[in-house]
């Protein structure tokens, strides 16, 4: 070798020349034949070659080592399939097994009560054909018609002594038949009218019902039941694999020849089947969602009751349930928020219902939604389902603004921090002013949080994040908060404020959630110039309600939701308030939220005003408390009194002192902060009267200091041009 050392093991070095060559065993060298023969050809050919230069370094191949047994073990038992099937063992399921059943005989017991007249119409309808037909058949039996055709036959073969044997064992029939019909006649007849002298006139009735009914049924065709369905029959009751292959063979996902695999039984899911399909090698789940609609022809259903699931285990494994019926078409009840007393908004909470029937289950926690729709689909209420669970939690502080000012969200005033409605200003109120106030006021929360959350001891604020301890003390005034802006599109479209509206709602969606503030923002027009994306991508979670096109649906739901089968543009219209929710969990779905109109969600606030009067929680616009800078004055008439005469050019951070001493409880947290978010807290509040801050210079102990400030000629210019304002309007 060239090479005078060999690396040995930790670090160590081996001379060649002890160095001692073991010649390989025949199984070793079969061994390694087999391995190369498996190999590459280009790579095989490498292997094979001589032209290896002396003390070349050669990598050896990967050794594969075999499953220990007890890691086959645990394979194997992470395969087996559950004892008891899961809607035994799963609450959830069990829960919703239970409503189905209870539903389904109290709808079918109801559907058949009110049929009774009918029912008995046709029975007493019937019942002369069935005392005819019992007639007929007492007569054929008492007289032995079922014998006569071979009596016949005897006849006409000429066989007398048959025939002589068949009419005596006939006569004795017809001799007893005929005394015992005689006897149950007379039996019955003297029980009849015993029943009719002595028994009560209601016996009689009774007794007269049950005749006719059993009469009826006998006459009843075969043809036309007395009694209905309660409802249609799932056309293929039973889903079968030989209707499964047909549908995949038929959607262009396979041949005959070469057919489809089954991994798992098809076995009943709720209202439907489940069925797990591994497609020929090459084919996909995306090829399966795109032909979803062939799939439901093949198995003879609407598009709407087939689902598709991507399996994680194999790209060519598709988990399909199909429903009996279409289950988006049913509504999943009024919300159970009606009859809940009190909601803890750290826990999860009820919004709706999935195709299969199961409970879903949200949490605003930790992150920011985006609702989307086309509009009149339920937007707007499934939002507000949200805002009432926030509602009965008197620690939870809500911020919300309504961009199309409808009435959906007026019973909020009551117990809202934060509350506007429309663009136009009424009664000397500008709401957009007002939003962007709120919107100033959430972000300096939102930075002293993070301030105050870091310098808590550990004991009280664990790795220093929010805890609902925290967020109920009064004293230290963190509550959780919800910011709901519907609509939102007409607040980003705002020719004056609409840029600074979109920077504080990116920020506060980016980052408010880490500190217990999490922002809603539900549009009709979630395209790039209604709602940008720079806003959209900020959201974790999304929900699509009906949208026109797949195209959209992904722009609502985020980029790749088409590809994972979640597509809202597949909804039909009449599916109100169902959607595509991604993001809340691991595993997105259809959710069917619940239904909550205008009355109910006046009994829910009144029950909310209460709970927050008895905690003393209410704040805000609910007890004409004004946001910082929302005075009638407004910002600019109280810069313009703490700057002194001659100050052409003042620091930031000094008018932000001087105006904490001219009204503390508006700008006192202004001034707490740091010096960097001091200065910011003014620029941003001045920001929507198009007042920019620049570089001022000052010499402080012999040195030239450069920070941020404004201009007094500014602060002149937009007090001047809001007067104008007002003067027009």
């Amino acid at each position: 070798m060239t090479q005078e050392t060999v690396n040995g093991p930790e670090g160590t070095t081996i001379d060649p020349a002890d160095a001692e060559v073991i010649p390989l065993r025949k199984r070793d060298r079969d061994a390694f034949g087999e391995w190369v023969a498996e190999l590459p050809d280009a790579d095989r050919e490498a292997a094979e070659s001589d032209d290896v230069a002396e003390g070349q370094v050669v990598d050896l191949p990967e050794q594969v080592y075999p499953l220990s047994l007890a890691e086959m073990m645990k394979a194997k038992d992470e395969a087996r399939r559950p004892i008891l099937p899961p809607w035994l063992t799963v609450d959830a399921e069990r829960r919703a097994f239970a409503r189905w059943l209870v539903h389904h005989y109290r709808e079918t017991g109801a559907y058949h009560l009110v049929r009774v007249p009918l029912y008995s119409a046709k029975l007493t309808a019937y019942a002369p054909r069935g005392a005819w037909r019992w007639s007929a058949s007492t007569c054929r039996w008492v007289f032995d018609a079922e014998g006569a055709p071979i009596r016949a036959a005897a006849v006409q073969a000429g066989d007398a002594a048959e025939y002589l044997r068949l009419s005596r064992q006939r006569n004795g029939r017809v001799k007893l038949r005929a005394t015992i019909a005689v006897l149950a006649g007379a039996l019955g007849l003297a029980l009849a009218l015993a029943v009719w002298v002595l028994a009560p006139a209601w016996v009689d009735v009774l007794a007269a019902a049950a005749i006719v009914a059993v009469l009826g049924w006998a006459g009843t065709p075969a043809d036309r039941p007395v009694i209905e369905g309660a409802r249609v029959k799932f056309r293929a009751r039973k889903l079968t694999s030989d209707i499964v292959v047909r549908a995949f063979v038929s959607a262009g996902l396979t041949t005959k020849d070469q057919g489809i695999a089954f991994p798992r039984p098809i076995v009943q899911e709720g209202d439907g089947w489940r069925v797990v399909v591994d497609l020929p090698y090459g084919k996909t789940f995306a090829d399966a969602l795109n032909a979803q609609d062939r799939l439901a022809s093949g198995i003879d259903v609407a598009p709407t009751q087939v689902f598709l699931d991507k399996d994680v285990s194999s790209a060519r494994r598709v988990s399909m349930w199909v429903a009996g019926t279409d289950p988006l078409a049913v509504s999943p009840g009024r919300t159970p928020l009606l009859h809940t007393d009190r909601v803890d908004f750290w826990k999860p909470i009820p919004w709706g219902r999935d195709e299969r029937g199961n409970e879903v289950m949200v949490t605003m926690l930790w992150l920011s939604l985006l609702v989307g729709a086309v509009p009149r689909q339920g937007k707007t209420f499934s939002a507000r389902t949200i805002a009432l669970a926030a509602a009965l939690d008197p620690f939870v502080r809500i911020v919300l603004f309504d961009g199309k000012a409808s009435p959906d969200w007026r019973g909020f005033r009551k117990i809202a921090h934060r509350i506007g409605f429309g663009i136009v200003p009424r009664d000397g109120v500008d709401p957009v002013e007002h939003f962007v106030d709120s919107l100033t006021e959430l972000k300096a929360d939102v930075e002293d949080r993070y301030h105050r959350l870091s310098e808590m001891p550990l004991n009280v604020c664990p790795e220093g994040k929010l805890t609902p301890e925290i967020s109920r003390n009064k004293r230290l005034n963190m509550p959780l908060t919800v910011v709901i802006v519907d609509e939102v599109q007409e607040y980003l479209q705002h020719p004056t404020h609409g840029k600074l509206i979109l920077e504080l709602l990116v920020y506060l969606a980016r980052v408010a959630p880490a500190v217990g503030v999490s922002v809603l923002v539900a549009t009709q027009k979630p395209d790039d110039k209604a709602c940008p994306s720079v806003l959209r991508d900020q959201h974790q979670a999304r929900f699509s309600l009906k949208v026109g096109s797949w195209q959209v649906s992904d722009v609502v739901l985020g980029a790749g939701a088409y590809s994972e089968g979640l597509d809202a543009s597949r909804l039909l219209r009449s599916h109100k308030g169902v959607g595509v929710l991604r993001g809340m969990t691991d595993e997105a779905g259809i959710v069917r939220t619940y239904l909550a109109d205008g009355s109910d969600a006046e009994v829910i606030l009144t029950r909310a005003l209460a709970l927050r009067t008895d905690e003393g929680t209410l704040s805000g616009d609910a007890i004409g408390e004004a946001a910082p800078g929302a005075e009638s004055g407004s910002i600019l008439d109280d810069v313009a009194a703490v700057l002194g005469r001659g100050e052409d050019k003042v620091w930031s951070e000094t008018i932000v002192d001087r105006l904490a001493e001219l009204s503390p409880e508006t700008y006192g947290p202004w001034a707490a902060l740091e010096p960097k978010p001091k200065a910011e807290q003014l620029t941003n509040a001045l920001k929507p009267y198009g007042i920019a801050t620049e570089q001022i210079s000052r010499r402080v102990d012999g040195k030239t200091v450069n920070r941020r400030g404004i201009l007094r000629e500014h602060i002149a210019a937009a007090i001047t041009e809001r007067n104008r304002n007002r003067v027009a309007d």
